[in-house]
C-alpha cells in the first residue's frame, strides 16, 4: 500500500501532542510508516527522547501542564503552523478531551481518535451507562444521583443494596471512586465524594452502583470505522491494581469461559457499533468471580497504556493502525478468526515509586540497563542520565512478556524483572517480583482489591525453568 500525502502533496505529518514512552511510540511508528512528525515539548522535556527522535520539536511552554501540554489553543495553533495533517494525543492529558478533538476537526485537521461526541458520551459515566442499556449491554445494577440530596441518594443507594460504589460521572482513570460498605456511612461518604469530584473534574454529579468484591477487570480492544463496523482484538485482565490504578496487565484473561469470552466480545462490539465508534478503544468490563456475570464499567476513547499485550499476542500494531486509519480512511486490521491467541502476555508498569507506600521517587537515573531476550519488549523513553521529572507521570518504563502459556509468561517476566537494572530512583520492580511470584497470582485468584491486603515486596522471585 502506498503511502499517503500531506498537504500540498507533500508527506503527511503527524504533531505529537504527548511526552514520554507514548510519544516514543507514536515517533516510531510514524517513522515506519514513512509520516513526518512534530513533537510539541514542555521546558522541562526538551532533552527527552521523543524530540531527539521527531523530525521537528517546538516547546509549547513550562513544566504547568495547563500551560503546555493541556493547551489546546497553543497545540492546536503550532500544528497549522507547521503544516501538520494530523494530531495524536497519546493517552492522558487531552487524549479523552472532547473540545480539543473538536478544535483539532474545526481547524481542518484530523484529530487521531474517536469523533468528539463519542468522547463526550463515553467520558460521562451516566451516559455511557445509558448508551450501554440501550444497546442491551449488561451493566452494574445501579442508578444515576442527578441534582439527588444526600437522603434521596441513600434511598437509591438502598434499592441498590450494601455494599455500594460511588462514582463521579465525569471521573476516568480511577479518580472519583469511593466504595461505601456500610449504611450508616453512606450519608458523609456522599457529600465529601460529590465535593472531590466538583474539585477535580468540575462536576459534583455522582452515581451508585453494586460493589463488586470478588471483581476482576477485563477490558476488550476494540477498532471502529466510524460505520458500524468494528474489529474486535481479545481482551486483556488488569485486575492487579491499587487504588484504581492498574499495574500488571495480562491477555487473554486466564479466569474467563469460552461462553463469556464469546459474549464479551459481542457485548463489546455492540457499543462500539452501536455508538459508530472510529479508531481504537477499550470497552472495560467488571467480571464477578461468585457470580461469573460480566458488567459495563465504561470505555476508553484512546489507546491503553497497556496495548502492547494485545499487540504481541495477535500480531498488530495498533497505534500504526490509528495513523493509517486517521491518514486513510482504512482500518488497516482484521479481526482474528479465533479471539483467544495460542501465546500469553503480561505487562509490568515500572514506575519511579516507593514500592510499599507508591509515593513519587523522581531523580537522576544514573545507569539504566533493560533486559532482552526471546518474549520481551520494553517500552521505554528514558536513558542513562536522564532525569524523571515531579512534574508528570513517574513511569519509567513498561516491560511485555509472552510466550506459548502464562507459566512461561511469567517466567520470562521474572527473569525480565530480575535482568533491570536502574541506578537513581526508588522503582516499583520489586513488587511486580512479589506478585509474580505469589501463588494467588499464580493460580490466578487475586481480584481488583488484592493488592491492597497483600505485602508483596521482597516476597523471593520464580527462577526460569532451565
Amino acid at each position: 500500500m502506498s503511502t499517503p500525502s500531506g498537504r500540498a502533496g507533500g508527506r503527511y505529518r503527524v504533531l505529537v501532542a504527548n511526552r514520554g514512552e507514548i510519544a516514543v511510540r507514536i515517533v516510531r511508528a510514524c517513522q515506519e510508516l514513512g509520516f513526518e512528525t512534530v513533537v510539541v515539548h514542555s521546558s522541562v522535556d526538551r532533552d527527552g527522547l521523543a524530540v531527539r527522535l521527531a523530525d521537528r520539536a517546538v516547546c509549547i511552554g513550562p513544566a504547568d501542564v495547563t500551560k503546555s501540554y493541556r493547551s489546546i489553543g497553543t497545540i492546536v495553533t503550532v500544528a497549522e503552523a507547521a503544516g501538520c495533517d494530523a494530531i495524536h494525543p497519546g493517552y492522558g492529558f487531552l487524549a479523552e478531551n472532547a473540545e480539543f478533538a473538536r478544535a483539532i476537526t474545526e481547524a481542518g485537521l484530523t484529530f487521531v481518535g474517536p469523533s468528539a461526541d463519542a468522547i463526550d458520551t463515553m467520558g460521562d459515566k451516566i451516559a455511557a451507562r445509558e448508551a450501554a442499556e440501550k444497546l442491551q449491554v449488561p451493566v452494574v445494577p445501579g442508578a444515576t444521583l442527578t441534582d439527588a440530596t444526600p437522603e434521596q441518594a441513600l434511598g437509591a443507594a438502598r434499592a441498590v443494596g450494601f455494599p455500594v460504589l460511588l462514582k463521579a460521572a465525569a471521573g476516568g482513570g480511577g479518580k472519583g471512586i469511593r466504595p461505601v460498605l456500610r449504611e450508616e456511612e453512606f450519608v458523609a461518604q456522599f457529600a465529601e465524594a460529590s465535593a472531590e469530584a466538583l474539585a477535580v473534574f468540575g462536576s459534583g454529579e455522582m452515581y451508585v452502583e453494586r460493589y463488586v468484591q470478588a471483581a476482576r477487570h477485563v477490558e476488550v480492544q476494540v477498532f471502529g470505522d466510524g460505520a458500524g463496523g468494528v474489529v474486535v482484538l481479545g481482551e486483556r485482565d488488569c485486575s492487579v491494581q491499587r487504588r484504581h490504578q492498574k499495574l500488571v496487565e495480562e491477555s487473554p484473561s486466564p479466569v474467563i469461559s469460552a461462553d463469556t469470552r464469546t459474549a464479551l466480545t459481542e457485548a463489546a462490539r455492540a457499543l462500539t457499533s452501536g455508538i459508530h465508534y472510529s479508531g481504537a478503544g477499550t470497552v472495560e468490563f467488571l467480571y464477578d468471580m461468585d457470580s461469573r456475570e460480566f458488567f459495563f464499567i465504561e470505555m476508553n476513547t484512546r489507546i491503553q497504556v497497556e496495548h502492547p499485550v494485545t499487540e504481541v499476542v495477535h500480531g498488530v500494531d495498533l497505534v500504526a493502525a490509528q495513523l493509517w486509519f486517521a491518514a486513510t480512511g482504512q482500518v488497516p486490521l482484521t479481526e482474528p478468526e479465533s479471539q483467544l491467541p495460542t501465546s500469553h502476555a503480561i505487562e509490568c508498569r515500572i514506575n519511579a515509586e516507593d514500592p510499599r507506600t507508591f509515593m513519587p521517587r523522581p531523580g537522576r537515573i544514573n545507569e539504566l540497563d533493560l533486559p532482552g531476550g526471546i518474549g520481551v519488549r520494553v517500552d521505554t523513553h528514558c536513558t542513562a542520565g536522564y532525569t524523571i521529572s515531579p512534574y508528570y507521570d513517574s513511569m519509567i518504563a513498561k516491560l511485555i512478556a509472552w510466550g506459548p502459556t502464562r507459566e512461561v509468561a511469567i517466567a520470562r517476566m521474572s527473569r525480565a524483572l530480575e535482568e533491570l537494572r536502574i541506578d537513581g530512583p526508588t522503582t516499583t520492580a520489586p513488587l511486580h517480583l512479589g506478585v509474580l511470584a505469589h501463588p494467588d497470582f499464580a493460580a490466578s485468584r487475586h481480584t481488583t482489591t488484592w493488592l491492597e491486603t497483600t505485602d508483596l515486596v521482597g516476597t523471593p522471585p520464580i527462577k526460569e525453568t532451565p
